[in-house]
């Protein structure tokens, strides 16, 4: 298994290359941003670990340049910096886990071997479906080129769907993954969301996005005009 650090701080760097290594791993080492991305985009790894504050590029523009190569190596972003605004823009970027130091060694390996079981299949940071774009990170969705304004829980059935296209998603499904854990009213409060969506993505536009699976939930496929 390779592994590329990009980390300008050369004792940590150094640190992380020995450790991993007595892992088995094979490790190679970026100072900055620019070396790293060119590192990533040249040779085939695992998994990066990448520091965000770094010379030249740092690493939400390294990790961003990669998504939009269609580079899903599994990234796990490190940090010095202790905010949920810094954690949420790192996965918004594309990174798959994220640390904050200082960190556990343990932790950090348990972390990489994790990303690399679930392997790098596509991951786009912007989702589209035919005529549908969703990016997640701006909270911005457009039919056809039109932005279409969408609340909070419309963006994140919106977004289960674009994650899962064609596949059948179940009302516990939907309730699990957009509404609040602690939610304990009538399930088919997803039907309602449903009517909501299909009145601003579906009927303005004289299309049928979303289909309903009878006995089984919707799914989202994308329009053949």
């Amino acid at each position: 298994m390779r592994i590329l650090v990009v980390e300008d701080e050369v004792e940590l760097a150094s640190y992380l290359k020995r450790g991993l290594e007595r892992e088995g791993f094979v490790v190679d080492v970026a100072g900055d941003g620019e070396l790293g991305l060119q590192m990533a985009t040249t040779n085939t790894y695992n998994a990066v670990v990448l520091d965000i504050m770094l010379p030249k590029l740092n690493g939400y523009r390294v990790c961003a340049e990669l998504r939009a190569q269609s580079n899903w190596v599994p990234i796990l972003m490190l940090t010095a910096k202790d905010g949920e605004y810094d954690e949420a823009e790192a996965l918004d970027t594309g990174a798959d886990d994220y640390l904050r130091k200082p960190f556990s060694f343990v932790v950090l390996v348990a972390h990489l071997r994790a990303l690399m079981r679930r392997g790098a299949g596509s991951r786009p940071a912007v989702l589209s479906l035919g005529d549908l774009v969703l990016d997640p990170a701006k909270r911005q969705f457009t039919v056809d080129g039109e932005p279409v304004a969408l609340t909070p829980t419309e963006m994140s059935i919106m977004e289960l769907f674009m994650r899962h296209p064609g596949d059948v998603v179940s009302k516990t499904e939907i309730l699990e993954s957009c509404w609040d854990w602690a939610y304990e009213g009538d399930v088919n409060i997803v039907e309602v969301y449903i009517r909501y969506l299909r009145k601003k993505i579906d009927v303005p536009y004289a299309r049928k996005h979303i289909e309903t699976v009878r006995g089984a939930g919707y799914r989202l496929v994308e329009h053949r005009g």
